[in-house]
């Protein structure tokens, strides 16, 4: 029977993330000799315009409310791009980005600019969904001296658009949506060549407040959730390096105590030799406001 294995996947949605979170967690895994795969948000926090998202998608006031997001996130971060300027991420702590990098874990681009890739994808020319992505892949190799070789959608949001450029990057894979297990993208009928391996657990936005669960048991829910073979787990820094970080590190220590063995995508992607042709559309999941991408039947 295949060992339990979990890929862990940190999307690193803003400045203050990046200060505080991910140091945070790289000193916690460090304590268990785990890696990950980092996902930066490289150019401005622009947190506080999702706060239109009250008014655009259905569940999100609910959402906020019920995983305390304004506590959690902090009150400047709540507040960046509207009433205060939004700052820049990435070429703010560069330092972050390469002592990442240097303690072994695999870093790659979650985004440019985290809120308009979100909210605005569907409706973005080709050309500016190229633009973002463009931007973000030109700072991360002025600090790392070496270009992505992976991406994270924000939000789990793509469009055909958004595949064609990633496609065009070159990149090993990407982790832009949620499923089952690796595959290669069919949608709207075209297929792309580069390797999807979607999240295969809900975030913790997604499931705390309910059904009963809570900061201190969702460690227990996770191990409960655990299948044999490959599960994906995308945590944040903002949460998992802040706000719950204590529940986290319960999890790596009962991740520890029960053998599972927790890698980086990159070492996933490594071990593929084939994965079928699934298609790939958005739609609506358990505890998240709007629509990500999900991962459909098998195409052909």
């Amino acid at each position: 029977m295949d060992e339990i294995t979990v890929a862990l996947k940190v999307d690193v949605d803003t400045y203050a993330g990046t200060r505080d979170g991910v140091p945070a967690l790289l000193a916690d895994m460090e304590r268990f000799g785990v890696k990950a795969t980092f996902y930066f948000s490289m150019g401005p926090d622009n947190s506080g315009k999702a706060i239109r998202r009250i008014f655009t998608r259905k569940g999100f006031l609910k959402k906020m409310l019920r995983t305390k997001a304004p506590s959690a996130y902090g009150l400047k971060t709540m507040l960046y791009g509207t009433l205060l300027p939004a700052p820049m991420i990435a070429s703010s702590f560069p330092e972050v980005l390469r002592e990442t990098e240097r303690r072994g874990h695999e870093v790659g681009i979650h985004c440019w600019d985290h809120v308009k890739w979100h909210d605005y994808l569907p409706w973005l020319p080709k050309h500016l969904t190229a633009l973002e992505m463009g931007s973000a892949a030109g700072l991360f190799e002025e600090i790392l001296g070496h270009r992505s070789a992976t991406t994270a959608a924000p939000g789990w949001t793509v469009s055909p658009d958004s595949l064609e450029v990633q496609d065009a990057l070159g990149l090993a894979y990407c982790s832009d949506g949620r499923g089952s297990g690796p595959f290669y993208p069919v949608m709207e009928g075209r297929r792309f060549r580069t390797l999807q391996i979607p999240t295969t657990l809900p975030t913790a936005d997604e499931i705390l407040g309910e059904n009963g669960i809570t900061a201190d048991s969702i460690d227990s829910y996770y191990l409960d959730s655990l299948k044999q073979g490959l599960n994906v787990l995308t945590i944040h820094a903002e949460l998992e390096g802040g706000a719950i970080r204590a529940s986290f590190v319960r999890l790596l220590e009962r991740f520890a105590a029960a053998g599972v063995r927790c890698v980086t995508l990159g070492e996933v992607a490594a071990g593929i030799v084939s994965a079928p042709d699934c298609r790939l559309y958005m739609g609506e999941i358990p505890g998240r406001a709007g629509r990500v991408a999900i991962q459909g039947e098998v195409v052909g």
